[in-house]
């Protein structure tokens, strides 16, 4: 290529995200011009709606997508947990980045020690309320939606009693002193692919200027996550949560399934080799799903 155009959102976020891979592209090529495209996408524009209400997280890669096949870009760079669990095949997942921290944290107004919990606590993802449940019965949850820096905002002036948010993102912006308390990945699943950047590009094209950014690990622990999601017909907002980990060859899947018309939840973990990601991931599915008839 003789110049490659990174297309994202244009949130500060996904700008920070993006500029990693363009940092790295311009230290091992420094010969070819990286740009970055930006854009709003529909998710971005649509705030006053859940997620679930508007057609899910989809909404932000379409126009990413379209920028691809019209070659207005060259790359997406994409929270990895916000790319649908069905993938155009034209428009393939190329690599993914080393994994940032994966879990959820809580996060407080500025100043304050402890939670008030005569506010809400600001949470838009049916996810963690369900796993929040379990831990704190009685909480007021309200939905927020936004961008990092705008959630905090209206925490900052007292709209929310605490914020539960990715570490991940907010690490990336810079923010980390802002985190109360880690959840740890088993007091609250992750979404699949949380933590993880992923690239997505033309089919045909070669993008093997990206091998060396590009993490094997994370590939198999998000394709093994997103064959669990996969496999419970869940899409990306769907009441499902899964994390891998890996150690040498194995890797273990923790899983958690809502059964919305049983109303039931269960959470469960499974062991193999991570070459076996997809298998696995099916496999766990297919077990939680038999098994919350029986909760």
């Amino acid at each position: 290529m003789e110049v490659i155009r990174l297309g994202t959102r244009e949130s500060k976020l996904a700008m920070v995200q993006t500029k990693q891979v363009q940092a790295y592209l311009e230290e091992n090529f420094p010969k070819i011009p990286v740009n970055i495209v930006a854009m709003k996408t529909t998710g971005d524009r649509i705030l006053d709606r859940t997620l679930e209400q508007i057609g899910g997280k989809g909404l932000f890669v379409k126009e990413l997508d379209l920028a691809l096949r019209e070659n207005r870009s060259d790359l997406s760079v994409h929270s990895l947990k916000d790319v649908p669990m069905e993938v155009p095949q034209d428009l393939p997942l190329i690599g993914c980045s080393k994994r940032e921290d994966p879990r959820d944290v809580l996060v407080l107004p500025k100043g304050v020690k402890k939670p008030d919990y005569t506010k809400p606590l600001g949470c838009s993802s049916r996810r963690r309320i369900l796993q929040l449940a379990r831990m704190f019965p009685n909480i007021n949850v309200k939905s927020i939606r936004g961008n990092v820096l705008t959630r905090l905002e209206k925490l900052d002036r007292g709209e929310y009693g605490g914020l539960v948010l990715a570490a991940a993102g907010l690490k990336r912006l810079g923010l980390g002193d802002r985190i109360t308390r880690y959840f740890t990945v088993e007091e609250i699943i992750p979404a699949a692919g949380q933590g993880i950047l992923a690239l997505q590009g033309r089919k045909g094209e070669d993008y093997s200027c990206l091998n060396g950014f590009c993490d094997k690990e994370s590939f198999y622990a998000a394709r093994c996550e997103r064959a669990f999601v996969r496999a419970l017909g869940g899409g990306c907002t769907a009441p499902i949560a899964a994390h891998a980990q890996i150690q040498g060859t194995q890797i273990t899947l923790m899983g958690f399934y809502y059964d919305e018309e049983l109303k039931k939840q269960i959470t469960g973990t499974i062991q193999g080799h991570a070459v076996d990601g997809a298998r696995i991931g099916a496999a766990l599915a297919a077990r939680l799903k038999e098994s919350v008839k029986e909760v």
